[in-house]
């Protein structure tokens, strides 16, 4: 891990810049919220302010981003934040602002509202992946009550009903209450759009309308749920640090195994970044991963790919779990494992010496009256 972020040369960070972006801003009166802001959340020591006439730039002191987060490696930040200042029910929105302090890119915000809504996004982002329960399997099936089910397969949103209701009723099962089927990449856009549309909800009311009516007649999703929805930090050329994680990223793990990649299912996996170097585990809540265990999880499907009785590609996750548990018990091999797969990715299509770790990140696009970018069809 050290050598891709070594190589990539980023151990350097950039933070957010607020204003500057052709949007009327007051630099000084943003200065004062954030340092408020900071101050709240017990980061006002730590955190470098500097404002001109048209914007602000924050970013971490540089000596408390080597000794919190060194190489820009964020997956321990959490802990050291609740050492630092201790674990509240402001926890994930203290570790989403600094590891956004942390970015090794500059972060442009048109303005401080716009900022303060993408902090709140990626907390109910963090906090929505945390709580999905959903049951793995390629025939796709939701509550009846909110969703109906397309020619096409997908679902759209039944006429009259609560979009956010409806993405938390079919992630966020109840007590004694079946879990419903999805594939990761599906359960991704669901847990990504719940975080946008509560924002909508919050601070812009024509866009909640506009997502609600547009899901009662086509589910933005796949390419289109990229594109209109989302904003990708970082490149294939120049990849974001390896381990540079902000709560509520979408990310994705490559399987870079050719042969069990063909399984549906299985060419790779989606997941969120919930904070405290853990990512979501939609079938199991309550066993999310850390990187480690997901790298190593992806290298054994290779190990327990098989043909099913109608001759599809399948993969025995009791096998896989099987092989993981004697992974973990070998240092040895634990060690060789992790350093096959904590490599970047191989461009798409391509089966030689990557590794499952991708060069970008996803987060939501901007949601403000002002500044919003979400733009799509209605119908």
């Amino acid at each position: 891990m050290n050598r891709i972020q070594k190589e990539s040369g980023q151990g350097e960070h950039k933070g957010i810049r607020i204003g500057g972006a052709g949007v009327a801003t007051d630099p000084g009166r943003d200065t004062q919220r954030l340092r408020a802001w900071l101050d709240e959340l017990g980061l006002l020591a730590h955190v470098r302010v500097q404002a001109n006439h048209s914007s602000l730039c924050a970013g971490l002191a540089p000596e408390s981003s080597v000794t919190w987060a060194p190489q820009l490696d964020t997956t321990a930040l959490g802990e050291v934040l609740a050492d630092q200042c201790g674990r509240d029910e402001r926890h994930t929105e203290r570790e989403v602002l600094t590891s956004l302090l942390l970015s090794p890119l500059e972060l442009d915000f048109p303005d401080f509202e716009e900022f303060e809504s993408a902090v709140r996004i990626r907390v109910d982002t963090a906090q929505a992946g945390a709580a999905t329960a959903l049951r793995f399997d390629i025939d796709q099936y939701r509550p009846e009550a909110y969703w109906e089910r397309l020619e096409t397969g997908s679902f759209s949103l039944r006429p009259g009903c609560s979009l956010v209701g409806a993405l938390a009723a079919a992630t966020q099962p109840g007590p004694g209450e079946d879990p419903y089927g999805f594939g990761c990449y599906r359960a991704s856009e669901y847990v990504m759009l719940l975080a946008i549309a509560r924002e909508a909800a919050r601070s812009h009311p024509e866009l909640k309308q506009r997502l609600r009516e547009r899901s009662t007649r086509r589910p933005i999703e796949s390419r289109e749920f990229h594109e209109v929805l989302l904003r990708e930090l970082g490149t294939f050329e120049e990849p974001v640090p390896a381990c540079w994680f902000v709560p509520g990223d979408r990310i994705w793990f490559r399987n870079p195994d050719a042969h069990s990649a063909d399984a549906e299912g299985f060419e790779g996996s989606w997941v969120i970044y919930i904070g405290d170097g853990l990512f979501s585990n939609f079938w199991k809540r309550n066993a999310p991963f850390t990187l480690e265990r997901k790298c190593v999880e992806i290298y054994h499907w290779r190990h327990a790919t098989y043909r099913g009785e109608d001759g599809s590609l399948r993969v025995d996750e009791d096998e896989v779990a099987r092989r993981v548990a004697l992974t973990e018990a070998d240092p040895a091999e634990h060690a060789r494992v992790l350093a096959r797969m904590q490599r970047w990715r191989d461009p798409r299509g391509v089966y030689e010496h990557g590794g499952c770790l991708d060069r970008t990140r996803e987060c939501a696009r901007w949601v403000q009256p002002n500044s919003c970018d979400i733009v799509f069809s209605p119908a």
